[in-house]
Parts: C-alpha cells; structure tokens; sequence
C-alpha cells in the first residue's frame, strides 16, 4: 500500500534544481572554534557547514552576509541575536564526532536564521528575539534544514569536499527522509493542512520551538522552494516591516512581500496559499 509515509521517503528532487545555473554569490566565510567536538576536526564541521550553506546561499546572488563563526554548544543549536566581539555572525552547534549529516542538518537550519536575521538585507529589519510569528521563521529553518540535506546528497556524488567522502550522500538523504518519515512529523490521517493549521496556529504563536510542528510547516513548504529555489533570497527580506505585537500572520507575510523584491512576489503569494492566505498584500 502507497501511504503518505512511502511519498514522504521518496519525495523527489523537483527538477533538480541545484543543478541550474544560479548566479554565483560571494562565497560564505565560515571558521569553526575548537572545542568538544569529539572525533569531528574543526576544518571538517567547517567543509559540511561551507556545502550546507552552499546549497542555499548559490540562490542569493544580490545578498550579503558577513563571516560565521562557530562554535560548540552542549545544549541545543543557536544562532546567537548579538555578534562575536570582531564582528562575525555567531552560531553555535550541538553535534558531535562525525556526524556530518547531523552537522549540516543544524548548520543548515541556523543558516537560514542567519539570512532572515543578519544578513545586509535582513539587518535592516531589525526585530525583537521573540514575537508571535516566529514560528514561521523556524518553519522556513526546518525547510532549509531538509533543502540542503537533500541537495547536498546529489551534489556530494560528483562533488564532495573530499573525495572519500563520496560514498557519503546517500546517508545525507536518508537523514532527511527519515525525518519526514516520522510519526510526529505527519498530518493526522484524515486531516487537512488547512484544518490542522487553523487547530495549530495560536500553539505556534505562542511557543515556536514546537519541533514536531514546524517540520509538519515545513513539509508543506519544502516543494515550493525545490520548485523555485531562487526564492530563498526572498528569507533576507523576511523580518520587515512594522514591529506590532501580536501581528497577524496575513499581516506577516503582506509586510515580507512589500518589502521584498518584485521578482518574489508571486512566490511568497503560493507560500500565503498554502496557509489560506489568498492576497498577502
């Protein structure tokens, strides 16, 4: 029997859209601190983080973003609101040993609130840590999260940072999989997105870090930007506009598609779709 499970595992690279010509952008620089990364070498975390970021940052030809640094957390991953004293954007990761697929499952998810959040674009619509929309953000990070696991996963077959490294894609794309498999991560059977978001929405607004929520988001968005990767440079406009307390998520995605270049627009329209939003602006 073909269950939402089984398409779930072997959802499709749409086109391959990281084969496409992307305009070139300024090569993102990354250093990595030392610390207790266990078996893992800072200039290998450094290679994963440089192809994680890779994956999304080759669609953001007219962005900017000054230098990463990384460094290790016990805890959970983060990337730190304040910048490190020399001015790099700071994230700190919580993996360890050479799990390199968990390395960039993280790396991948942070980068991406680096975009929205500290990029030149993105610094301009400087936002409060918290706020009721959040949870959208994070869903976005979970997107990118699974993109670049599973582009990373094509393009280590002829491409990997080292050449014995090869024979690892394919771990990349079943650590995405099986994310998208499981269990918490599905849609009750029966239920629509529609109907779950409208039971959902006021939990998210409320607490972001709701994991297994964003990635339920998060498969709603992953064939849309597979569709037109282009778009995530779309993610630096994300956080602008008015600060209102409480604002509305129609608002939400109305001020990120004022503020957003043109060549966007329709795009962050299908997104608005997806959550019944018809006319963001």
């Amino acid at each position: 029997m073909f269950t939402r499970r089984h398409f779930l595992r072997t959802l499709p690279l749409l086109a391959l859209p990281s084969a496409l010509h992307a305009e070139p952008a300024a090569e993102v620089r990354i250093g990595v601190e030392r610390g207790a990364w266990g078996q893992a070498g800072p200039a290998d975390i450094a290679k994963v983080a440089e192809s994680a970021a890779g994956e999304i940052w080759k669609w953001c030809p007219h962005s900017r973003i000054d230098g990463i640094r990384i460094y290790h957390r016990t805890d959970f991953p983060q990337t730190d609101f304040g910048r490190a004293p020399d001015g790099r954007i700071s994230i700190g990761l919580a993996a360890e040993n050479p799990r390199w697929s968990q390395f960039a499952f993280q790396f991948a998810h942070e980068f991406c609130h680096a975009l929205a959040q500290h990029s030149e674009a993105g610094m301009r619509g400087w936002h409060e840590p918290q706020h009721a929309n959040l949870w959208f953000e994070e869903s976005l990070c979970e997107t990118a999260s699974l993109f670049a696991l599973r582009h990373m996963a094509e393009t280590w077959k002829t491409h990997p940072p080292y050449p014995n490294w090869r024979g690892y894609s394919a771990a990349l794309a079943r650590y995405a999989a099986d994310r998208l498999a499981q269990r918490e991560h599905q849609l009750p059977v029966g239920q629509t997105f529609a109907a779950w978001f409208a039971q959902n929405e006021n939990s998210m607004r409320a607490n972001a870090a709701l994991r297994e929520k964003d990635v339920i988001v998060a498969t709603q968005l992953l064939p849309l930007f597979e569709a037109a990767p282009e778009n995530w440079e779309a993610v630096t406009f994300l956080n602008h506009g008015p600060r209102v307390k409480g604002k509305l998520f129609a608002r939400k995605l109305a001020d990120w598609q004022a503020a957003a270049p043109a060549a966007h627009h329709a795009f962050i329209a299908r997104v608005g779709a997806v959550f019944g939003v018809r006319e963001p602006g």
